[in-house]
């Protein structure tokens, strides 16, 4: 059943956004979301685990065999998902990010055919380490790789979707040496950017960061040791306090906070300072930037993973909090919170792009609360 409310944006500061929610389900069929038009109408889809929701009525499908999971039994076999044309044919794929550790694997779009869509697994079957792989453009062709851990060698890898039409294998490439940090099944916390402003972007994780280099595929990327907070989920990485340097902004998986590291130099290498952002919320397992309020600057997204362990956890079962951050360099203390609702939550990937084109960023989140839309309706 879809449901429909209103959600006047709840802010800690000043220039909230106005949201219309929409349920799409309250079945937990998946933590990871997408959008992608699957049937070429032209209106952008809703992607959860094994089922799509065809736009504008939101009606179910499914891709392959699934069912509901029970939130406070189970996981999802579906962790985070992307829509993209990985086999360049001109029709959306789906892109499946399974339990950590295990193989992720893309279903076949079958071009409005019936029956369920063709399964191919990523990368040769390579284990996909880390809780919060990165949707990254590694290369800058415009396609979206996966940025992660290889379980079996302990290397930061990026996987590199096929580049020639009719392709269906992605590529394995090092950015790493082996037996780094960063790199096991349940590691937490891994982004992408340009820490040391040298105009290469680097590889973060909450241990320190990878320095880039213009081969980004010759597993030589050298590691410098820094404290970048605690386990965590998609490291997004900004100038926050306006100082020119990049900083580092994270939010806990499994605990409770949301953090602003601050770089600073420290005998002549790069270290980071944290200060505590927020407490609203625990468990916030994923986060994206995007401008929300139209003022050409990205706001820091993230919600709560609700029931991230099935209720083992303290906190597991609070109000499940959906936020955002405005961020005031210069002024201190360079972000404004704001709640956009306290009833779904996110799970560990979250969608942010203009789903009904009216040239608003949305919001698509699905976690064990159901599948939810938020629709901008512009500053409150």
């Amino acid at each position: 059943m879809l449901v429909g409310c209103f959600c006047a944006g709840v802010a800690f500061g000043q220039s909230a956004v106005n949201f219309n929610k929409t349920k799409i389900t309250g079945d937990f069929i998946s933590e990871g979301v997408a959008v992608a038009d699957l049937n070429k109408d032209g209106k952008l889809d809703i992607v959860a685990g094994y089922y799509w929701f065809e736009a504008p009525n939101w009606t179910r499908h499914e891709m392959a065999p699934s069912r509901a999971f029970k939130p406070r039994e189970e996981y999802s076999e579906s962790f985070l998902n992307l829509g993209m044309d990985v086999n360049l044919d001109g029709w959306d794929d789906v892109v499946i990010i399974d339990f950590p550790g295990k193989a992720g694997f893309w279903f076949e779009n079958p071009k409005n055919k019936p029956g369920h869509w063709k399964k191919h697994i990523i990368a040769d079957s390579i284990g996909i380490a880390n809780e919060s792989p990165g949707f990254i453009d590694i290369d800058g062709d415009g396609r979206l790789d996966i940025l992660c851990g290889d379980k079996a060698k302990k290397q930061i890898v990026w996987l590199q979707a096929p580049t020639k039409k009719g392709g269906t294998e992605w590529k394995r490439n090092a950015i790493s040496k082996e037996n780094v940090p960063g790199t096991e099944i349940f590691s937490h916390g891994i982004g992408y950017g340009d820490i040391d402003k040298d105009g290469i972007n680097d590889v973060v994780i909450r241990e320190g960061w990878f320095k880039g280099t213009k081969d980004n595929k010759g597993g030589n990327w050298v590691f410098h040791p820094a404290n970048i907070g605690e386990p965590c989920s998609h490291m997004q990485i900004l100038d926050v306090n306006g100082d020119g340097k990049a900083d580092v902004v994270s939010a806990s998986a499994h605990a409770l906070g949301i953090w602003f590291h601050e770089q600073v130099e420290k005998d002549g290498k790069i270290d980071f300072v944290t200060h505590l952002m927020s407490n609203t919320t625990s468990q916030t397992h994923s986060s994206i930037m995007a401008d929300l309020n139209g003022d050409g600057k990205a706001e820091y997204i993230t919600g709560k993973r609700f029931l991230a362990h099935n209720g083992r956890d303290p906190g597991d079962a609070d109000a499940p909090y959906l936020l955002y951050f405005e961020f005031t360099p210069g002024q201190k203390p360079y972000w404004k919170e704001h709640v956009i609702d306290a009833d779904s939550g996110a799970g560990l990937n979250i969608v942010a792009q203009d789903i009904n084109k009216d040239k608003k960023i949305d919001i698509v989140v699905a976690n064990k609360n159901g599948v939810f839309l938020f629709e901008n309706l512009g500053r409150k």
